[in-house]
């Protein structure tokens, strides 16, 4: 089981630490509706409980911790 720690955007990038490493991806890479989304869209997301994913409420996306490290 893997560990979401953090979640930033800087740019057209999104910076997530899971299980103490960093990823980074350029947004466009991970998600058409977060390229899509406004800062404040982006801004509001929940890490699931298990630590497994990442869901933005205000834009119905989710994704998965499987997601950053293909």
């Amino acid at each position: 089981m893997h560990h979401i720690e953090s979640l930033v955007f800087e740019g057209d990038t999104i910076r997530v630490k899971i299980d103490g490493q960093f990823f980074e991806l350029p947004i466009s890479k991970v998600s058409e509706k977060l390229v899509n989304a406004t800062e404040i869209e982006r801004s509001y997301f929940k890490i699931s409980p298990s630590g497994y994913g990442i869901h933005w409420p205000l834009i119905d996306e989710d994704l998965s911790v499987e997601a950053f490290l293909q």
